[in-house]
């Protein structure tokens, strides 16, 4: 085994950097965020590779010529997970970098982000944290006023929550993602590039 390849690194850089580095072709921008995130606005040129399906080795084949790879998503806590998985993969001396701040931070330093008016303005994650809440509220109502088989609601969506958690697959978020007031139209016209 060689010792004079340079490791993987893996760091966290800030949005001028990210731009810099995408500006100058030395780094490929991958968006981590939820598809309905995306559609609703997104940085120009960044490929979308969802953290609750992220593949490291599609996020690493976009890299060419010694590319690093730069992930980011909303906060920038995603992007920090999804860039240890690649890092884990990633052949030696590639870097693979987390934006710190995520797509809020690109837009507080005044850089350009392209939006869709016409996606939905509430993600998906956030119905599902809506709806699981007013159903364990309702449910430990009607429990406490009902009947006490009605604790049989919030038990089932705590153990829809354990399976999430369990297997990243969220049964929920699924289903309101078919629902009619998510679905995106293509970003066409409607899309426009702001700060």
């Amino acid at each position: 085994m060689s010792t004079n390849s340079p490791p993987v690194r893996l760091d966290e850089i800030t949005p001028h950097h990210a731009s810099q580095r995408l500006s100058e072709g030395s780094a490929v921008l991958v968006d981590v965020r939820e598809p309905d995130e995306h559609a609703r606005e997104r940085i120009a040129g960044s490929t979308l590779i969802p953290l609750s399906k992220f593949d490291a080795a599609r996020a690493l084949a976009l890299s060419r010529d010694g590319q690093g790879i730069i992930l980011h998503c909303r906060g920038g806590r995603r992007s920090m997970d999804a860039a240890r998985q690649a890092a884990a993969l990633a052949p030696t001396g590639t870097v693979v970098s987390s934006m710190a701040g995520g797509l809020e931070a690109w837009k507080q330093a005044g850089l350009p982000v392209r939006t869709n008016a016409a996606a939905p303005r509430m993600s998906v994650m956030r119905q599902v944290q809506l709806t699981i809440g007013a159903g364990v509220l309702a449910g430990a109502a009607l429990t406490w006023f009902v009947h006490p088989a009605f604790i049989a609601v919030p038990a089932f969506f705590g153990a829809g929550l354990i399976f999430a958690g369990a297997t990243g697959t969220c049964g929920l978020a699924a289903l309101l993602e078919r629902m009619p007031w998510n679905r995106v139209p293509k970003c066409g016209a409607e899309c426009k590039q702001g700060h």
